[in-house]
């Protein structure tokens, strides 16, 4: 099933652009901080339409679509309906029929040629716009990537040192608690008989 074939040149170029275009736009509102990787994708995807549609024309070159406005195709003369001798070049129909078919053939891939070279230009045009694209695209993400570990960095680094507090809170709960303990009470009361009993 051939999807393209109601499509005219001109609308195939304008589908192509279009189609980019919606891409770009939904992958920019899907993920605003990728908006670069998502102009190297419209960029590529305007590349790869470009270039399926010449190669659909060039493999439909006989279309009628691509020769609008050229010089209609050639029909052979039927050489049986001529008088007398119309029974002996009957058997030359045929052949003149390939041939006409043939200059029919090449007159409408010359037709469609320029036009699959147009597509094929815009989709070499595109590539050529996208190494820049990929290497600013690659710089920013190499940039965010940094400064995400830089981040993750400084989150670690808070983490340690709040740990690091932690323990030393807790060696001077420990410390506390086991002085206090060695440490008689102040408000003991003393033994007089005991006292009184050492004395004698």
């Amino acid at each position: 099933m051939d999807l393209l074939g109601g499509l005219s040149r001109d609308e195939l170029r304008i589908y192509s652009w279009v189609a980019a275009a919606v891409f770009a736009l939904v992958a920019g509102v899907w993920r605003p901080r990728g908006l670069h990787w998502a102009a190297l994708g419209s960029v590529l995807l305007l590349a790869g339409l470009n270039a399926g549609a010449g190669i659909y024309v060039l493999n439909h070159f006989g279309d009628s679509r691509w020769s609008a406005g050229g010089d209609p195709p050639l029909s052979a003369p039927s050489l049986s309906g001529t008088p007398l001798v119309g029974q002996f070049l009957g058997p030359l129909d045929s052949a003149l029929n390939g041939v006409v078919s043939g200059v029919n053939d090449f007159l409408a891939f010359q037709q469609a040629l320029p036009i699959a070279l147009d597509f094929l230009a815009v989709s070499g045009w595109a590539l050529l716009v996208s190494f820049p694209l990929a290497i600013l695209a690659a710089g920013i993400g190499f940039a965010a990537a940094r400064r995400r570990t830089a981040d993750f960095a400084k989150y670690r680094a808070t983490v340690d040192l709040l740990k690091d507090e932690l323990e030393q809170v807790k060696r001077q709960l420990s410390s506390g608690n086991s002085v206090g303990t060695a440490l008689p009470a102040v408000d003991e009361p003393t033994d007089a008989r005991h006292g009184l009993t050492r004395r004698g």
